[in-house]
């Protein structure tokens, strides 16, 4: 289908305002649900009220709160806003939608619903509740779903670290790295299961624009990579030493056990179902996605 008008809620933060700046390049129209009035904005409470705009044509649903923010506390009460900013707004899109005549609803999901350990998981495989991340995905994914005699298509897209140069995992490590600081996160062994923002941004438009693309698929790029690896290749794009490790301890007391599980673990994640649709990947590899990220020829 024809990209025509969009509907983004999280459209002004990290991922939501690269899929504007596509679908603006690309000559589409787009609303985006913000709690801030703008031009092209609308308010979740609007959502409640008024329902989509009429010529909405496809949903995507990219809103939440930062869980890895180290200036909020791991309090029950942040916990709540982590849900609630995912599971609720998703569920708000998913009634509005259904009294709409848009004709997809893609929606974001994360990784964490597999269980770290040497499994490699693909679109198909299954996995239980283990954790407070993996509960989170759950009831994520399960706010997004739509009745079964909808006839509106759906895709839910579990992304993995997300790489841009605004925002993210990069823009919190680029000053370290930049001054030698840099290193592993403990003994960098976890995998890190990843995907440049380019590549994320244009599989969502890639499932809003092909009728044949629904159900799960597997944000993350084709290269399987431990948090050493990805270490050693952003270390030598940006020409410093990365030798000095996070510590687990460091990494705890922070952010808290529960969530500092977010960079100490990893899970084995392939994009099988992706690449079989024919997606095309512009940053398949961490050397070429570091290069970008950095601007800078990686040093042999």
């Amino acid at each position: 289908m024809a990209l025509k008008h969009v509907v983004i809620g999280g459209g002004t933060g990290f991922i939501g305002t690269q899929i504007i700046n596509s679908l603006s390049r690309k000559g589409a129209s787009y609303t985006c649900i913000s709690r801030m009035p703008g031009p092209n904005r609308m308010s979740w409470h609007d959502l409640e009220c008024y329902g989509l705009p009429e010529n909405t044509t496809a949903v995507v649903n990219v809103a939440g709160q930062n869980i890895l923010d180290p200036t909020q506390r791991w309090s029950e009460g942040f916990k709540q806003n982590v849900i609630n900013s995912r599971v609720k707004t998703t569920k708000s899109l998913a009634n509005a939608i259904l009294n709409s005549k848009a004709e997809v609803f893609v929606t974001i999901s994360g990784v964490s619903y597999y269980k770290p350990n040497d499994t490699e998981y693909t679109e198909e495989s299954q996995c239980t509740k283990y954790d407070f991340l993996s509960e989170l995905c759950h009831e994520w994914e399960g706010a997004a779903q739509l009745p079964k005699d909808s006839n509106i298509r759906q895709v839910t897209i579990r992304s993995g670290v997300v790489l841009g140069k605004n925002g993210g995992m990069i823009k919190q490590i680029y000053l370290p790295f930049f001054f030698g600081l840099g290193g592993p996160i403990d003994n960098g062994n976890q995998y890190m299961p990843w995907i440049h923002v380019t590549d994320l941004v244009n599989l969502f438009l890639f499932s809003i624009e092909n009728k044949n693309v629904e159900g799960i698929l597997n944000g993350v790029a084709p290269q399987i990579v431990t948090n050493k690896e990805f270490t050693k290749a952003f270390a030598t794009v940006m020409r410093r030493p990365a030798f000095i490790p996070v510590p687990r301890i460091f990494l705890n007391i922070l952010f808290n056990e529960e969530r500092a599980k977010i960079m100490l673990e990893g899970q084995k994640v392939v994009p099988k179902r992706v690449q079989e649709l024919g997606f095309q990947y512009q940053y398949p590899d961490i050397n070429s996605a570091c290069t970008e990220l950095v601007g800078k020829n990686i040093v042999k």
